[in-house]
Order: C-alpha cells, then sequence, then structure tokens
C-alpha cells in the first residue's frame, strides 16, 4: 500500500514528459541574450526541450495549451550559489553534533521543492557533503527540486574555513581523527591536488574552495586568505583535468587576489573586493557571484543576541552590509556577475529577494534578470542547454505577471514553473 501510494504521488511530475507536446501562449517573452522583452510569442515544448518559438502557432489536435497571455516567461531560474543541505537557524550549531545524515537528507528535500516552486530551475550547490544524492534524486524523478551542480565538499586548508573539526574539543577532534584530502581539507599543494580526485571520486561537478575565512564559522576572522597561492593554483590546474570549474568563496581582498591570479573561474561574496582586484578580474574574466541576499541577511540575525554564536556576530555585522556597496561597485566597473544568493544562509525559496537587492545597487532590472538567466548559464558551462528561451534547450520556462524589468519586485511571485517540460506550478 506505501509503496502504491508512493507511485501514485511521483505521477505527476515524472509521466508527463515523455513524448508530450505543450504550447505556452506567453505576452512577452524575456530575451536573455539582450536583455529585452519580445512582446507576444508562443512557445512549442515537445519531449523536455524548445522545439519552436514564434509569434503565433496554430491549435494543433490533442495538444495542452497554457494560456500566459497576461504574463511575462522568463527562462527558467538560476541560482549560483545555495547549500540545500541545510538551512539557517538559532540551533544550526548544536544540529550539527545532533543531527543525523539522513535527517539532514530529509529536510534538504523540503528545501529542494521550495527553491523550485520559487522559479530556480537549476541551481549550483557550493559545499554541501551529502547534496550528491540529492542531485540524483531529482534526476531520476523520485523527488521535486531544481536540477543542481553539486561540488560536494569544500575544499579548505587545516583549520580554515569549511575544516570539519573547527570550534570542537581537542578531546572530540582526537576521536574523530585528523582531518585530509579525503575530507576536503589540505595543506599543500601535493594535498590540494589529491583533494580534487577525491571530489571525482565522489561524483561532483565542480570545484569549491575557502580561499579566505568566512561569516559563520567558529573562527575569528571571516576574511584573511587561507590558501597559498601554489595551492589554489594546483587546485585549478586538476580540476581542469576533470572538466571542473573553480569556485572560490572569498570575502578579504588578498585572497581574492591570490584566487584570481591563480585562474578560479569565480569569486562568491567578494565582500572587501578592491580596486586592483576588480582590474584583474577584468583581465582574467573571473566571474563574480555576490550573494547581497546573505549579507544582509546576517547582519540583521546578528542584531538578534543569541541568533549567532559570539564569535561570529562581529564579523556578521561587518561584513554584511559590505556585500552589496561591492556589488555596486562590481557593477559599474564592468566585472562579469552572475546571480547567487547563498540560499540556506538564509531561508530556501527567498532567493528572487537577491534581484531587488542587486536593483537597490544600481543594476537595472534587466540586467540582474539576465544574470540570472544567460549569465549564469555561461558561468555553469550549459549555456548551449539552459539559460534562455531557444530553440533546442531545455523547456525551463517560468512566468510572473506583469514586466518584471519594470517592478523587479515581481520576480518574488513566480506563478508557472516548467523544468524540462513538466509543470511544476501553474497561476
Amino acid at each position: 500500500m506505501r509503496l502504491a501510494l508512493l507511485v501514485a504521488a511521483l505521477l505527476p511530475f515524472t509521466a508527463q514528459a515523455a513524448g508530450s507536446v505543450t504550447i505556452i501562449d506567453c505576452g512577452h517573452v524575456f530575451d536573455a541574450e539582450n536583455a529585452r522583452l519580445t512582446g507576444p510569442r508562443s512557445i512549442v515544448v515537445r519531449d523536455g526541450r524548445i522545439e519552436s518559438v514564434a509569434t503565433s502557432v496554430p491549435a494543433q489536435e490533442g495538444v495542452e495549451r497554457i494560456d500566459l497571455r497576461a504574463h511575462t516567461c522568463l527562462p527558467g531560474l538560476i541560482d549560483s550559489h545555495v547549500h540545500l543541505g541545510s538551512q539557517t537557524s538559532p540551533q544550526a550549531y548544536a544540529e550539527g553534533f545532533r543531527l543525523n545524515p539522513e535527517d539532514h537528507a530529509y529536510r534538504s528535500v523540503g528545501y529542494a521543492e521550495k527553491t523550485l516552486l520559487a522559479g530556480f530551475t537549476t541551481v549550483r550547490d557550493l559545499g554541501g557533503e551529502r547534496t550528491q544524492g540529492l542531485r540524483n534524486a531529482i534526476d531520476q524523478g523520485l523527488v521535486r527540486g531544481p536540477r543542481i551542480l553539486a561540488a560536494g565538499k569544500s575544499i579548505a586548508t587545516t583549520g580554515g574555513h569549511a575544516d570539519p573539526r573547527n570550534g570542537i574539543s581537542r578531546e572530540l577532534a582526537a576521536s574523530l581523527g585528523y582531518p585530509g584530502p579525503e575530507d576536503g581539507v589540505v595543506a599543500g599543494p601535493i594535498e590540494a591536488r589529491r583533494a580534487v580526485r577525491q571530489r571525482y571520486k565522489e561524483g561532483s561537478d565542480l570545484i569549491k574552495i575557502t580561499a579566505t575565512g568566512g561569516v559563520l564559522s567558529f573562527a575569528r576572522s571571516g576574511d584573511n586568505p587561507q590558501f597559498m597561492e601554489d595551492e589554489i593554483r594546483a587546485i585549478v590546474e586538476t580540476a581542469r583535468d576533470y572538466g571542473y570549474r573553480v569556485a572560490a568563496h572569498a570575502h578579504g581582498e588578498e585572497g581574492i587576489r591570490r584566487a584570481v591570479a591563480a585562474g578560479v573561474d569565480s569569486i562568491e561574496h567578494g565582500t572587501y573586493m578592491s580596486d586592483r582586484v576588480i582590474a584583474l578580474m577584468k583581465e582574467k574574466g573571473t566571474w563574480y557571484v555576490p550573494t547581497i541576499s546573505a549579507g544582509v541577511f546576517v547582519a540583521e540575525r546578528a542584531a538578534q543576541p543569541g541568533y549567532y554564536p559570539e564569535i561570529v556576530r562581529p564579523k556578521a555585522l561587518a561584513v554584511g552590509p559590505q556585500i552589496q556597496r561591492t556589488f555596486g561597485r562590481a557593477w559599474q566597473a564592468g566585472v562579469k556577475i552572475a546571480f547567487g544568493t547563498d540560499a540556506g544562509v538564509f531561508y530556501h525559496g527567498d532567493n528572487a529577494r537577491e534581484f531587488e537587492l542587486m536593483v537597490e545597487a544600481g543594476m537595472p532590472a534587466a540586467a540582474a534578470i539576465q544574470s540570472a538567466t544567460r549569465n549564469a548559464a555561461q558561468l555553469l558551462d550549459r549555456w548551449d542547454e539552459l539559460g534562455s528561451i531557444t530553440a533546442g534547450k531545455w523547456a525551463d520556462i517560468v512566468a510572473v505577471t506583469g514586466d518584471p524589468t519594470a517592478d523587479i519586485s515581481l520576480m518574488r511571485r513566480v506563478g508557472f514553473v516548467m523544468k524540462a517540460g513538466v509543470v511544476y506550478s501553474r497561476p
């Protein structure tokens, strides 16, 4: 009986795509290549992919037709920085000692569905040790969620941000053993290469490093450099052998500079990015993923006594407000920007708040939407399949009522969600 109920629950989102044809009539379509609206268009979806986009399509017998003529249709949104395996709470630090992997796994299923229903059909999960399993379950149609590119365990240095032994007693640390490359903790270029190969062994889709201290880690500094440049270069070179891109968590100026100079593909957060670093990023073509939402959220919560440990609060209060200012400078300077939020540091499903914060900092609404479509797809090296409503690409389509290029707050109210030709939400 329980198996039958499970199968019945899965049918609505696993049995629709194969052999199906759907026509979607849109009042406007967002042209992600040129960051503008095209006017009325009809989209023909066949077997999960976009077959054609035209000004009009004749009625076809037996073919489902979805009326979104009062809506703007956009490519499925892409969040380039999430953590689906966790979510903020005052209990988060203690839960690390109490919860089991299956507890986190069950929670992540709900986080994934909230993300999808918010219009984010693809995400890059940066640092979840168990996210490969969630990715596989979504790909197999077992649970509802976005397409996931999973980094697996972040690569850190000994004692650095993402060292899993930070903040615990010596006795407990000794019982758990010294963390090494298999645990994502390295000291020197040789161990750095080994850690990349371990992530390949575990089935990761990309590599993430923690190039500087972190705001929420149980340590004093949130911005000190934590890798030597030769260690980062070893990671980047090894990653290239496996077709991996490298994302670098980095707050402090020197840590950002080392990561960019060593060839990483993206800087995440970039809080204290200097003019010198901005010039280097433009020279190297390095992407910037700002995560303003996380900065604003941690600053708000740090003002609440007891939400974060006392060692974390000063970092959150200092770093949080700075990220939005840095983003504005980077945008004005012409740095390549891809949308990313750090969801998990704040509540999953609230990802679209980032659009409003980007616009507040000076980015036009159309460019902000482009950052979550074309730009993010290019960063993920998936532009051939994602990021625009174009024939041949996956039918990842979302819609909002009205014109989001005129009112960016509409991005918080996605009413239609299709991923790979399957409808998950309707107006």
